[in-house]
């Protein structure tokens, strides 16, 4: 009872009233909430055996994860930094308590080389979404299962994308794997992505590329925006795209990009969003992004993978890798040929590989084409750009410098340097050192199919014989050389002293050899070879001496110069004999020696004679040698050529020394050692020298000795002979031993060994006097 404005007022107890037809409120109410419908029941029990199946299917998933990494013999910390997800996600995800995705089981099992076996037992995801899903959305194509190398790479564009700007060009030549390491990176991050990864195809290398308004309008329809809201502008559906991507963190990766025009637009404001492009160019006007330049595998990356595909041993896998090119289409593509040809084994693939010129045909397996990619390359050029790089596959040699563009291209050096540049940035040319230039090799072999360069090879020969005159010049002094002439025009290659041309020639040899062979049987192949021979005398190149010499004779006797015929036997007789094999070296000799004398020629006749004497010398015939010597340096003395008398001199004071007057050819060397000193013959000197040091040794002279071989060794090392060097240091270890200091002994024989080794005791006093004091 209770009261209202002094009224008495009745109240019923709630919980027993009704109202029409209605349940009352209060415990009836509570009865029809936990008393369970039908309907209701089916439900629970139906979303349990939901959750039930999805644990049971994450725990199938958690244990062949477990089973795998423990046969790989990998613990949870090591596998979690090779795929990038955390170690204590993996280990919920072994265990069953977390889900797994698509994306981690595609990167297990390229890890554990086991393709299939983890995909399939992924769980489908039902129910209602959550706001933070453990499968992020993913545009991303599938990962390549066979993956080998790229670690560095790898790591360092994890690092770009983990950093502020967060833009990572990969670049790199046509089949060198760039959309496989940019896939398979984003695998291993789009999962720090709250939205996701984006992926568009630019086709920058084809005939018809995405523009930047038909990239934002596929991507806008990616990202659910109704087509009619996408703008007709191109700028409109630029701001359009910056706005949809604000606030969002969506990882991007835009491949095959052509240009920095081409990607530029595409760039999100959005801090939180990252960028991966890939490229056939370097892009480097792309300001805002950091660059990974992607070359062939590693040697045992690429063979690994030619293991992996075709199932080679090591050292047939090698040999594959290397034909092709280390580049993992390449790889790729023979492999499949492989498939494709049950009849083949690794032997018939590796046989049809072995020729150069029918293997980029072999490279193409119907789908693919090693050929073809280089082509979508080419494509990009300009005309100008376009001519050169054929011209430079006419190039013989392993790489080459701007002046053997301008030759080969008759450019200028502004317009030979432009075009290089642009080669290289479109990854069609390599660059192994500042201001020099190279090809890949199966590059090479395309760029080289169908040009006809007869007149630029031409250039190149002429160009070549001209410079290497010059540097010869300048670092052998004055000595007979025959006049050539060369067309106007070429470029021309400077050189202010003797340094200079040695560091050309040795920058240039291999390339010199390759032209001299390439030249054939011309008037360019044996000019080249006169005019190495310093260079190879000074640096005991042996081998490519020999080499070049014996074509240069039979180019000779093509064109028919008996002269070049004849200096070309004599000079190829001298690297016989610094080589010690004496017997090739008398045939030489006497060859060159009866040709002299047929056309005439006393010079030549006399400097036949001079090195006949020295084999003779150092047979031991050495009065026959002291006649020949003598008879040589008359002549000289009665033409004026003081050169070629002071060395045949100095050959006279090593006779001498040899026949038991050493003081005599002490006093004998000492003056050649002044009209060396005169001409400025560098590597005379030194040799002068040495030959000094080894009169006065042989006299028990050893302060003298010493005296000579010390500062032959300073300018022997000063002038870059390496031989020179190590024979002092020879004698100095001589005269150490015959002083007794044999700790000094072995030290300075150990300076000439690390030099020089293996002195031939033939042929170098020094080595056959160190030989009797051991």
């Amino acid at each position: 009872m209770a009261r209202r404005g002094g009224s008495r007022v009745r109240t019923r107890p709630r919980s027993s009233g009704r109202t029409g037809s209605g349940r009352a409120a209060g415990v009836g109410a509570d009865r029809a909430v936990t008393k369970p419908r039908a309907g209701v029941c089916r439900t629970v029990i139906l979303g349990a055996r939901r959750r039930w199946g999805r644990m049971t299917a994450r725990a199938t998933f958690g244990a062949e994860l477990r089973r795998l990494r423990t046969s790989a013999g990998l613990s949870l910390t090591e596998l979690a930094a090779r795929v990038h997800y955390s170690k204590g996600y993996l280990s919920k995800v072994e265990t069953g308590l977390a889900a797994p995705n698509s994306a981690l089981a595609r990167l297990c099992e390229s890890e554990f080389g086991t393709p299939g076996a983890l995909a399939a037992l992924v769980p489908a995801e039902t129910g209602k979404r959550r706001t933070r899903p453990d499968v992020r959305p993913s545009g991303l194509p599938p990962v390549t299962a066979d993956f080998a190398g790229r670690d560095s790479e790898t790591r360092a564009v994890r690092e770009i994308l983990e950093s502020d700007g967060g833009v990572c060009v990969i670049s790199g030549m046509g089949g060198a794997g760039k959309t496989a390491l940019a896939v398979r990176c984003a695998y291993r991050l789009e999962a720090s992505f709250a939205d996701g990864s984006l992926f568009l195809d630019l086709r920058g290398t084809s005939g018809e590329p995405v523009t930047p308004a038909e990239a934002h309008d596929r991507l806008l329809r990616i990202l659910e925006v109704p087509a009619d809201r996408i703008p007709a502008d191109p700028d409109d559906r630029a701001a359009l795209f910056r706005t949809c991507l604000r606030g969002r963190s969506f990882l991007l990766v835009l491949d095959n990009a052509g240009s920095t025009g081409q990607v530029r637009p595409l760039l999100p404001a959005e801090p939180k969003c990252r960028v991966v492009i890939t490229s056939r160019s370097r892009l480097p006007a792309l300001d805002e992004a950091e660059h990974v330049s992607l070359g062939v595998l590693p040697s045992a990356s690429a063979a690994a993978l030619v293991a992996a595909l075709t199932g080679a041993a090591p050292d047939a896998a090698l040999r594959i890798a290397d034909r092709c090119g280390r580049l993992p289409l390449a790889i790729r593509i023979a492999a499949a040929r492989l498939r494709a040809h049950p009849a083949w084994d690794v032997a018939e693939l590796e046989r049809r590989l072995a020729d150069e010129t029918r293997r980029l045909g072999e490279l193409d397996d119907g789908e693919r084409s090693l050929a073809a990619a280089f082509r979508l390359s080419v494509r990009q050029l300009e005309q100008p750009e376009a001519r050169l790089f054929g011209l430079l596959a006419l190039h013989p040699g392993p790489d080459f410098d701007v002046t053997a563009a301008q030759a080969l291209g008759s450019l200028d050096e502004v317009a030979a340097e432009r075009l290089l540049d642009r080669l290289h940035q479109a990854y069609l040319l390599t660059q192994p050192e500042l201001g020099r230039f190279g090809f890949h090799d199966l590059v090479r072999v395309f760029a080289a199919s169908g040009v006809n360069g007869e007149d630029a090879f031409r250039r190149l020969a002429d160009f070549s014989v001209a410079t290497a005159e010059r540097a010869d010049r300048a670092m052998s002094g004055p000595r007979y050389r025959p006049e050539v002439t060369c067309p106007p025009g070429l470029p021309e290659v400077k050189f202010p002293d003797q340094e200079s041309a040695i560091a050309w020639f040795r920058a240039e040899w291999p390339n010199l050899v390759a032209l001299c062979r390439r030249a054939g049987e011309s008037e360019r192949c044996w000019q080249l070879a006169f005019f190495l021979r310093g260079f190879f005398y000074l640096t005991k190149l042996w081998d490519p001496w020999i080499a070049t010499h014996r074509w240069a004779r039979a180019a000779a006797e093509a064109v028919g110069n008996r002269w070049a015929a004849a200096t070309t036997t004599a000079n190829l007789g001298i690297a016989y004999v610094d080589r010690g094999d004496l017997d090739e070296a008398s045939q030489c000799y006497r060859q060159a020696l009866r040709e002299y004398r047929e056309i005439g020629d006393r010079h030549g006749e006399a400097t036949a004679l001079a090195h006949s004497a020295w084999a003779e010398h150092y047979r031991g015939n050495h009065e026959q040698a002291l006649r020949d010597l003598r008879s040589a340096a008359d002549f000289y003395d009665l033409t004026g050529n003081r050169r070629s008398g002071a060395i045949t001199a100095r050959g006279v004071a090593l006779v001498l020394t040899a026949l038991g007057r050493p003081a005599e050819a002490a006093r004998l060397v000492e003056e050649t050692l002044a009209v060396f000193e005169e001409l400025g013959l560098e590597l005379d000197v030194v040799m002068g020298l040495n030959c000094l040091g080894w009169a006065r040794f042989r006299a028990g002279d050893q302060p003298g000795a010493e005296s000579a071989y010390r500062e032959a060794v300073t300018r022997a090392e000063a002038c870059g002979s390496t031989h020179e060097a190590a024979r002092g240091y020879l004698g100095l270890g001589n005269v150490a031993a015959a002083q007794g200091v044999s700790e000094e002994a072995a030290a300075q024989w150990e300076r000439a060994e690390a030099a020089h080794p293996d002195l031939d005791p033939v042929t170098v006093g020094e080595a056959a006097a160190r030989a009797e004091f051991r």
